[in-house]
C-alpha cells in the first residue's frame, strides 16, 4: 500500500472512528431554565485556589509523568529523545494556546470553530466579574487549566509512533494537530456555541476532547508512519520499567486535578 492510499485509509478510518464515538454520546438536551431565576455567578475564592491546585497537577502528568512513562517503555537509545518530545511539546503548545489556540476553542464563534476576539489573550482581565464562561472561576485561570489538557493531549500521542518522528518533524505536526484538529473539537464540545455541545454530548474528564481524539490521532500516525525499522526481529523490550511504573504514578496522582 503506497503512501497516498495509506493517508486515503487513514483519514477515513479516524473519520469513522471519530463519528461513532460521539454519536454514541448524543444525549437528549435538558430543558433550559429562566435565565431570570438564575443568579449570574461570582468569583469564589475556594473554586480559584482549587482550580490553580489542578493547573499544577495537570502539568505534573505531562512533565514529568508521561515523558518517564514513555522514557521508561522505549529503548535505551530513544530515551532522551522521547523526553524531550514531551517537553518539547509543553513549551510548544504553552505558547501557541494563549496566542491563538484559547480563542479557536472556547469564543462564541460559530458551530465549529470559535472567532479570534481572544486573539493573544485580548479582553482578558485581573477584574473580578472576567470569568470563565460558567464558572466561578477568573478566565485567566480556566485559561490555564484548559491549557494543561492542550498540552497533554498532543503528548499522548507521542508513544504510537515513538522511535518512528524526528523531533523537528513532530514541532510542525503538533504545531498543525493543534490548531486544526485540538482546538476545534475542543470547541464542539466544551464551547456552548459547539454543535455537539447543543446537541446534548457529555464528556466525562475529557473522554471525547482529550481520549478519543488522542487514541484516533494515534492510530492514525502509526498506520500512516508504518512499523518500526527491526520490529519482530530486533529486541523492543522496555528499557526501564522502574521509569514507567514512576510516570504512572504521577499519571496517577495528577488524575485528581485533570478530573476537576
Amino acid at each position: 500500500m503506497n503512501l497516498n492510499k495509506r493517508v486515503l485509509f487513514s483519514g477515513g478510518l479516524a473519520l469513522g472512528l471519530t463519528l461513532m464515538a460521539t454519536m454514541g454520546m448524543a444525549q437528549e438536551a435538558a430543558p433550559v431554565a429562566d435565565a431570570a431565576a438564575t443568579p449570574p455567578p461570582t468569583l469564589d475564592k475556594a473554586d480559584t485556589a482549587w482550580m490553580l491546585t489542578s493547573v499544577a497537577l495537570v502539568l505534573l502528568m505531562t512533565i514529568p509523568g508521561l515523558a518517564l512513562f514513555y522514557a521508561g517503555m522505549v529503548r535505551k537509545k530513544n530515551v532522551l529523545a522521547t523526553m524531550m518530545q514531551c517537553f518539547g511539546i509543553t513549551a510548544l503548545v504553552t505558547v501557541l494556546w494563549p496566542v491563538i489556540g484559547y480563542s479557536l476553542a472556547f469564543t462564541d464563534g460559530n458551530a465549529y470553530i470559535g472567532d479570534l476576539s481572544r486573539l493573544f489573550l485580548n479582553g482578558i482581565t485581573v477584574s473580578k466579574d472576567n470569568l470563565f464562561p460558567g464558572s466561578t472561576i477568573p478566565e485567566s485561570v480556566g485559561m490555564m487549566f484548559q491549557m494543561t489538557f492542550a498540552i497533554i493531549t498532543p503528548a499522548l500521542i507521542v508513544g504510537s509512533f515513538a522511535d518512528r518522528f524526528k523531533f523537528s518533524a513532530l514541532m510542525l505536526f503538533i504545531t498543525g494537530w493543534s490548531l486544526l484538529v485540538y482546538s476545534p473539537v475542543c470547541h464542539w464540545v466544551w464551547a456552548s456555541t459547539g454543535f455537539l455541545n447543543k446537541a446534548g454530548v457529555l464528556d466525562f474528564a475529557g473522554g471525547t476532547v482529550v481520549h478519543i481524539n488522542a487514541g484516533v490521532a494515534g492510530l492514525v500516525g502509526c498506520l500512516v508512519v508504518g512499523k518500526r525499522k527491526g520490529y519482530g526481529v530486533e529486541n523492543f523490550s522496555p528499557h526501564n520499567v522502574g521509569y514507567a511504573l514512576i510516570g504512572a504514578s504521577l499519571l496517577w496522582v495528577g488524575w485528581f486535578g485533570f478530573n476537576a
